[in-house]
């Protein structure tokens, strides 16, 4: 059986395809750098990540994005010759005023380097590209305010949109109609659309139309796929799909999804973020069904016939920096690091330049990777010798710029070098526990451990003695949830340097280790 989640953590958004024999899933990335997480499979069951396609500043700019702005919701392709990739990249998103600003890139290797972007428009955020039985392509879009699903042919060899646009879905009353995605199925188009919102009302909703330019007409057995609220242990947040055959004559579902618990006062909480199930479903009549005949997400798919398993190498939970490039599975807030980071000025070691503090828009050094169970483990070493009171380098624990947890060195300005706990809820940083003095030189471990419901995280830090000292007392995680937040993302720990004197003051780090905690 596939077991769901199959991308856990901070995965939302999925857009699957297939080429040949192998399946990708582009997700969504948000303001982290870089732009647009792929996963390869050969099975659906076992998922391996490959390299982002927008790893250059002429690609993507998020200086200055808001948190959980930037890139939203990609459109991964694939027209027998091409990928294509479609995606917004989200300037502002308060009140009425959203600046969402649509590009397409393109590649004919998806493991090697994209194209630079080609701008399509900002009238809306998530379209899609389409490519029709005849060769023609078209741009599938939402419009700003939730008022319609439009389409709009694109020519390839101008690469600019052409004719008129035309308004052919204006969603059902579950409101809030995004996510697009169109198919050619028979002698139907199908209109794949997300509704009710990203939260707990989310929904995948089907139209169908007998041309590209519709009306498209949903069914009353809408929605094709939802989550069970009476029931928090299941799949929560269900929407917001894709389709793929497998080239057996089967179809599946990629969808967003969250694993929720339930607090002390009965609010349901996310903090491994939006990830990416999968459901077997089945063309019926002419409508798109859940195989199993239900519409609620199930924790568990079918395995699709006619196709080997293929698992792949696990990647090792501890980096211990001996090779010459960062291995896939970190990312940095916004902007690469370039030559703010490095592999090669002392080998073994990831050495990182400090930069502005944690809660800053700009430039951050921080190379972190996602929480991906509940129950989870980050631990790493590091030598970091600060000379004032503005330097600090350590283990970062945060959601986005607004929430977070630091657990670093830093130097009082009395002289001291302490270990200290900064906390930051929706802004408001506090130190947390009393400085706990430490050596001025030497390498130091630190550790953060959260409980087995993800509630709480403790942190602890070792002098290369062996012994293992507890900092403070454990702390909720809650201010790291999807629902604290009010984000599209989810919990990340990382290695992280501050030096907001403009010094430049650099820390190196010996190993990094992530592991999840599932017994």
């Amino acid at each position: 059986m596939i077991l769901n989640p199959v991308l856990k953590g901070f995965c939302p958004d999925p857009c699957i395809i297939r080429a040949g024999e192998d399946f990708y899933i582009a997700v969504s990335t948000f303001e982290w750098w870089p732009g647009v997480r792929i996963y390869h499979s050969r099975d659906l069951k076992h998922w391996e990540q490959i390299p982002s396609p927008l790893r250059r500043l002429s690609q993507l700019n998020m200086t200055g994005d808001p948190t959980s702005g930037g890139v939203w919701a990609p459109c991964l392709s694939y027209d027998g010759k091409r990928f294509w990739l479609v995606y917004t990249d989200v300037k502002t998103k308060k009140g009425m005023y959203y600046n969402t600003h649509n590009y397409l890139v393109w590649t004919e290797d998806i493991y090697g380097e994209w194209s630079e972007p080609v701008y399509l428009n900002s009238v809306g955020f998530d379209p899609s590209l389409f490519h029709d039985t005849d060769g023609k392509k078209y741009l599938i879009n939402m419009l700003n305010g939730f008022k319609g699903i439009t389409v709009q042919e694109y020519e390839p060899v101008t690469g600019k949109l052409t004719g008129p646009v035309k308004t052919v879905f204006s969603g059902t009353e579950a409101g809030y109609t995004e996510g697009p995605h169109m198919y050619h199925v028979g002698e139907w188009y199908y209109l794949l659309t997300a509704e009710g919102g990203t939260g707990y009302e989310h929904q995948v909703t089907a139209a169908r139309s007998r041309s590209v330019w519709g009306p498209f007409q949903a069914w009353e057995e809408n929605p094709v796929v939802t989550s069970d609220r009476s029931d928090p242990r299941s799949l929560q947040k269900a929407g917001h799909g894709s389709l793929v055959d497998t080239g057996h004559g089967e179809w599946y579902l990629a969808h967003l999804c969250a694993r929720a618990r339930t607090t002390e006062d009965g609010k349901q909480v996310c903090l491994t973020g939006r990830e990416t199930a999968l459901q077997k479903v089945c063309f019926q009549d002419g409508k798109l069904r859940m195989a199993d005949g239900g519409r609620l997400a199930l924790r568990q798919a079918e395995e699709p016939a006619g196709i080997a398993p293929h698992p792949f190498e696990p990647v090792p939970d501890r980096d211990d920096f001996d090779s010459t490039a960062l291995r896939l599975g970190y990312a940095s807030p916004r902007l690469p690091l370039e030559d703010k980071m490095s592999l090669s000025e002392r080998p073994g070691w990831l050495r990182l330049y400090g930069q502005e503090s944690l809660n800053s828009l700009h430039r951050v050094s921080l190379l972190a990777v996602r929480q991906q169970e509940p129950c989870a483990m980050a631990e790493l070493s590091m030598e970091f010798e600060p000379e004032r009171y503005e330097q600090l380098a350590g283990l970062a624990y945060m959601y986005d710029a607004m929430n977070f947890y630091l657990f670093g060195k830093s130097r009082l300005e009395t002289g001291e070098t302490v270990l200290r706990i900064v906390g930051s809820d929706t802004g408001v940083c506090t130190y947390l526990c009393g400085d706990i003095p430490v050596p001025e030189k030497g390498a130091i471990t630190l550790r953060a451990q959260t409980d087995f419901a993800g509630a709480l995280v403790t942190f602890s830090y070792c002098l290369g003695d062996g012994l293992w000292h507890q900092a403070g007392k454990p702390y909720s995680t809650q201010i790291l949830t999807d629902e604290h937040c009010r984000g599209f993302t989810g919990a990340h720990f990382g290695m992280y340097c501050h030096d907001m004197s403009g010094a430049g003051k650099y820390a190196d780090f010996d190993y990094f280790t992530y592991q999840d905690k599932t017994q």
